[in-house]
């Protein structure tokens, strides 16, 4: 998938998104207050449009309106509402661009959440803590220059929408990735991203981990 979104994949998201939020048992009731559904889904298109490309085109807050409506509102709908977000964004972005979209949308629902109904369920706070913070899935034992797996000397690269970071706790290792070679130290971590092949070439005693993540790491982290 391309990692460039524009306007029209917006789009794109959105109709499909909302088809699946129209015809959503928990969901649906809210949604029929909608009257002109063409008009809306512009508002809703300009809306992510400066959200994500900072194109500036919506001027309105979405807030209040959603006041005027909050008897149609629980606070579980937000937890619904950003699964049924996931699973759209997921099937139709780049897995950078749909965890962007993802990130953007947690801070929404928590923000809705909080001015209707002064409080937020336990999913989006987990949720927003988890985007503000990447928690690697899986990390490597601790290798050293003799237990280093053989595969990782040889070029190899991380599956999409999987990235790593090598983190080495002491002595050094070459890493090479897209004829680009730099030399991995303890207080410099490498992040490594998916599908590029890269390579581990050893320098000496070394002890290095890998974690690895579903969204681009921090280094300091």
């Amino acid at each position: 998938m391309d990692n460039d979104l524009t306007d029209a994949k917006i789009n794109e998201v959105l109709n499909v998104f909302y088809a699946k939020v129209r015809s959503d048992p928990v969901l649906s009731l809210p949604f029929r207050v909608v009257q002109d559904w063409d008009e809306h889904m512009v508002r809703l298109t300009d809306f992510w449009s400066s959200l994500m490309l900072t194109s500036g085109r919506y001027k309105g807050n979405p807030l209040s309106m959603h006041v005027i409506h909050s008897h149609l509102i629980r606070p579980d709908m937000f937890d619904r509402w950003l699964e049924i977000w996931a699973e759209t964004t997921d099937d139709l972005l780049a897995p950078q661009v749909a965890q962007e979209m993802q990130a953007k949308a947690v801070r929404i629902a928590a923000r809705f959440s909080f001015g209707l109904f002064g409080t937020s369920t336990t999913r989006i706070e987990d949720e927003a803590a988890s985007f503000a913070r990447p928690v690697p899935y899986k990390t490597t034992a601790l290798f050293d220059e003799v237990s280093l797996p053989a595969a990782l000397l040889g070029d190899h690269s991380l599956k999409a929408g999987s990235w790593g970071l090598l983190r080495v706790e002491e002595g050094s290792i070459q890493y090479h990735e897209g004829g680009i070679s730099k030399v991995i130290k303890p207080d410099s971590p490498a992040i490594i991203p998916p599908i590029s092949l890269h390579r581990l070439a050893l320098t000496g005693p070394v002890k290095l981990k890998i974690e690895f993540y579903n969204r681009p790491p921090l280094k300091n982290a």
